[in-house]
């Protein structure tokens, strides 16, 4: 079946920077959208950055300027660069993707930015 695998989270202090990385497999990667969300606790569930097929990006308000959404073809994934990370951004991090008829998510990472 799709699987999507999420790496690269863990605990940095504020300020700090991490890099997000989910591999797909079992799918035409190329022709899917690409995003990530995220999920704090008691928080609903919230778009934090997307990529289409044609790599146009989009990305919430709150981390404009600081976050950055990649796609490699090739690879058949996803990265999220996380500069300058502030304690709001603390959350589990999940990939999706989205194409014709379906969409899938990966199992998440947890982000954690805390002194």
């Amino acid at each position: 079946q799709v699987q999507l695998v999420e790496s690269g989270g863990g605990l940095v202090q504020p300020g700090g920077s991490l890099r997000l990385s989910c591999t797909v497999s079992r799918i035409m990667f190329s022709i899917f959208d690409m995003a990530w969300y995220r999920q704090a606790p008691g928080e609903q569930r919230e778009l934090v950055a997307a990529i289409t097929k044609g790599g146009t990006t989009n990305y919430a308000d709150s981390v404009k300027g600081r976050f950055t959404i990649s796609r490699e073809n090739a690879k058949s994934a996803v990265y999220l660069q996380m500069n300058s990370l502030k304690p709001e951004d603390t959350a589990v991090y999940y990939c999706n993707a989205k194409g014709p008829g379906n969409a899938y998510w990966g199992q998440g990472t947890q982000v954690t930015v805390s002194a």
